[in-house]
């Protein structure tokens, strides 16, 4: 039996970048859901781009209600409220993130985390000031840059290569979602123990999601103590004052710095002490016990 019902999902040909990228990944993944059948198409074709039932990051158009997601026309004004333009990407996650994830509030966090950084750099807006010369961030549009064909290279296979992007980038937003979902739930947990414990400058984590929550609401804490899943001993973790930038509320004692097993016992007393990050932000301990007393020494220092 011949399928007579493909959706064609129609983008521009040529070179790629991580906005029309993501946006394929982000339709792939919505019409497999919905047990749909669909070919990708890159053309700029103008009559292969009117039979589109999907079509995006070319055609001129932002329409959403025609499924048609263009940011380059001069009229376009489409932006968040933070002033992030929309780019392609942006538009079909807008429309579709929530069907996708099966969540607004997974899609709104996925939003924060890829979409947005995405159309900000495809709208040429900057995220980050540099602060060393000549050394810049390599992001997720650095990767899909070098997948590119070099001026030295043969540009036959730039096809091929744009699909091959596309398949990483739908492993990249599934498990984007898998993170986003369980954030929300270890923010939940985390609150409830952050309720629950009496002096506020230390919890004590049941599970091994200390690095998914936000602790920006937590005035009071300093450190939190959580199993890793590695090897079952104990971490004692640093919190930021600003979870965007590399400085602790209270680092770690300089003295413990790099320093691992027997010495770092001798220093802190803590018999089942291992390891403490030579950036102070974590030590390791193997029991519970341990770990809490590395962080009231820390306290205390």
């Amino acid at each position: 039996m011949i399928e007579t019902n493909i959706k064609k999902l129609v983008t521009h040909n040529g070179s790629f970048h991580a906005d029309d990228i993501f946006a394929t990944a982000t339709l792939s993944l919505l019409l497999e859901k919905k047990g749909e059948s669909f070919k990708i198409i890159r053309t700029r074709d103008p009559e292969i781009i009117k039979e589109g039932d999907y079509v995006y990051d070319v055609g001129g158009i932002y329409d959403e209600k025609t499924n048609r997601f263009d940011h380059h026309h001069k009229d376009f004004k489409e932006k968040r409220e933070n002033g992030i333009m929309y780019s392609s990407f942006g538009l079909v996650w807008k429309k579709f993130g929530g069907e996708i994830s099966d969540s607004k509030e997974v899609a709104d966090l996925i939003d924060k985390r890829l979409v947005s950084p995405i159309d900000a750099n495809d709208n040429g807006i900057d995220l980050i000031d540099l602060k060393i010369e000549d050394v810049f961030p390599y992001n997720i549009e650095s990767f899909f840059s070098s997948m590119r064909p070099s001026w030295s290279e043969d540009n036959s296979n730039l096809d091929h290569m744009f699909f091959e992007c596309v398949k990483i980038a739908k492993k990249i937003l599934l498990r984007e979602i898998v993170y986003a979902k369980d954030r929300i739930l270890a923010q939940e947990k985390v609150n409830e123990i952050y309720e629950k414990t009496k002096d506020k400058r230390i919890i004590i984590l049941d599970g091994d999601y200390s690095h998914q929550p936000t602790y920006s609401n937590f005035k009071d804490l300093i450190y939190v103590i959580y199993p890793r899943i590695s090897d079952n001993f104990w971490t004692v973790k640093a919190i930021r004052e600003d979870e965007k930038k590399f400085k602790n509320k209270k680092s770690l004692p300089i003295s413990w710095g790099g320093i691992r097993d027997e010495e770092l016992q001798k220093i802190t007393g803590v018999e089942d002490a291992i390891f403490c990050h030579r950036a102070l932000f974590m030590a390791v301990a193997k029991t519970k016990e341990g770990a809490i007393k590395l962080a009231n020494l820390a306290l205390s220092v």
